[in-house]
């Protein structure tokens, strides 16, 4: 869609593509939190993962809160790889499915693949910005797609997805003031699962109407 280029519709056989990416994800996650040594920001001593305490991008870090070397960095940074993967994917033919092709559909397709394109530094050591400009630009890919999908009448997608970008926005709220920070942890962890059983369900709508003229 960048001059005039909109992506047409795939087989059903990509679009389970990041379906799989997304299940990928959650499994070598699992696997990370297993192999992760301990330590958490509220409790350093601590041993083994917290799913109470500890963040996602703890299972990223070189080195676990607790000083000791983090063999869980491997499977953690081969999930992003799937997650950030599966999303490109996804985003990439998501203009195909939407009728009338507008400039609010490349504003929505550009900064899309350009947040998910920047997450891929999470685990650079540059996670504070990475962070911000990922955040900003989904932010802004989110809201234009929130308008094709009230035009075209998805208004579940719709409504699920103002939700989850509230959840976010809580979050990410609560990581710059430091407001209850005590709760992040598990916040962070809601906010992973509400967009990616969101995205699984976009998924699944596109790979339902693939063999339509439109997502409508």
């Amino acid at each position: 869609m960048i001059f005039g280029y909109k992506p047409s519709k795939p087989g059903r056989f990509i679009l389970v593509l990041p379906l799989a990416g997304m299940g990928m994800f959650i499994l070598l996650y699992l696997v990370a939190a297993f192999m992760y040594p301990g330590g958490s920001w509220m409790y350093p001593e601590a041993e083994s993962f917290s799913f109470w305490n500890n963040y996602l991008c703890d299972l990223l870090d070189y080195y676990a809160v607790n000083g000791e070397l983090n063999h869980g960095r491997f499977p953690a940074r081969i999930a992003l790889g799937f997650l950030v993967s599966a999303l490109i994917l996804l985003w990439y033919y998501l203009p195909g499915f939407l009728p009338k092709k507008n400039s609010n559909q490349k504003l929505m397709w550009i900064s899309g693949l350009l947040a998910l394109l920047t997450t891929f530094f999470l685990s650079t050591g540059t996670h504070d910005i990475t962070v911000r400009i990922a955040g900003g630009l989904g932010t802004l890919a989110f809201l234009s797609l929130f308008v094709e999908l009230y035009r075209i009448g998805l208004i579940r997608l719709f409504i699920t997805g103002i939700l989850c970008l509230i959840i976010f926005l809580i979050n990410y709220y609560i990581y710059e003031t430091g407001t209850y920070i005590k709760a992040l942890p598990i916040i962070q962890k809601i906010t992973f699962a509400a967009f990616i059983s969101w995205f699984v369900v976009l998924n699944l709508a596109m790979i339902s109407k693939a063999g339509e003229a439109s997502i409508k």
